[in-house]
């Protein structure tokens, strides 16, 4: 029987191994073939527009009787929208995940955590929806601007749209922190807060890097919340005027598009592609750096 019963378990265990190999193998494929997708859909408009026109450029103009397809304000525009998204988002949710993780009772951790739940389950355009009808109108009274619809406003409901992601997984992080960490040091005369910030945190720091990136990938690729509060204006980007996105820009024109336009589209996804993916190879590169000097 037991001769039996150890053969099951190797056969289930070799069964789950073919699934999950083969399950990952496919990922890896849909993965690999976006990339070559992008590649070759948007290299050719590059090289027919030239590479120093389309990333430098700072006139776009598609429809135009002498179309223009510079693409540096959406470029800038995305930058400087995902970096205010951080710089405001990051904070409330790094210290949004001490307090939860470390701090609150489990009473307010019973009410708080379903509604941060609740927060990242709600569909972007209802953040763009609700942004459209209150923070809009609110900037441009607040500020006395004929139109509300800026990066200003972008950048605030990125910042709200990231608070989950930093939240959820830095919780995460910092609960994985062994307790002997916080036990030693209160027992060397540390209080409780220098104990969160001095050891849990710098303990915790590669979940909250992950967190950090998590909303990174989350801003610069968001498309339909931003087109309904940016104004969706092919400008430099300026805090207090109408500004189109990366993204928004392909989502804006891909349905109308045709010939050179829709090609310079797909140079924009594939520009976008590049910047997720270097993010995401800067996150790698050190984390690896940190597990290496924890050893």
């Amino acid at each position: 029987m037991n001769l039996l019963a150890k053969n099951h378990k190797d056969n289930v265990e070799t069964i789950a191994s073919t699934i999950f190999l083969i399950l990952g193998v496919i990922n890896i494929g849909f993965v690999l073939l976006i990339c070559v997708y992008l590649v070759i859909a948007g290299l050719p408009a590059i090289i027919k527009i030239g590479p120093i026109d389309f990333l430098f450029g700072a006139k776009w103009a598609s429809t135009a009787a002498e179309p223009q397809f510079g693409i540096l304000p959406f470029i800038l525009t995305s930058i400087y929208g995902t970096a205010g998204a951080i710089v405001i988002g990051l904070p409330l949710g790094f210290f949004t995940a001490v307090y939860l993780a470390k701090i609150a009772s489990k009473k307010v951790r019973y009410v708080i955590e379903p509604l941060i739940d609740l927060l990242a389950g709600i569909p972007s355009v209802v953040y763009g929806f609700i942004g459209m009808l209150v923070l809009v109108p609110s900037i441009r009274s607040l500020f006395s601007l004929p139109d509300g619809a800026s990066l200003f406003a972008a950048i605030i409901v990125l910042a709200v749209m990231i608070l989950p992601s930093i939240i959820k997984v830095s919780i995460t992080a910092l609960e994985a922190v062994p307790q002997e960490y916080e036990l030693g040091s209160l027992a060397l005369g540390a209080n409780e807060i220098e104990t969160y910030y001095r050891v849990v945190v710098p303990a915790a720091k590669s979940g909250i890097a992950a967190a950090v990136v998590l909303g990174v990938g989350r801003a610069i690729g968001e498309a339909m919340a931003v087109m309904m509060v940016a104004g969706n204006a092919a400008n430099m980007p300026s805090l207090f005027e109408s500004v189109r996105f990366l993204t928004t820009a392909v989502a804006s024109e891909m349905s109308y598009s045709s010939g050179l336009q829709r090609e310079a589209l797909f140079s924009i996804a594939l520009v976008l592609f590049v910047f997720i993916m270097m993010i995401n190879a800067t996150l790698n590169v050190l984390l690896k750096r940190g597990g290496v000097k924890r050893k």
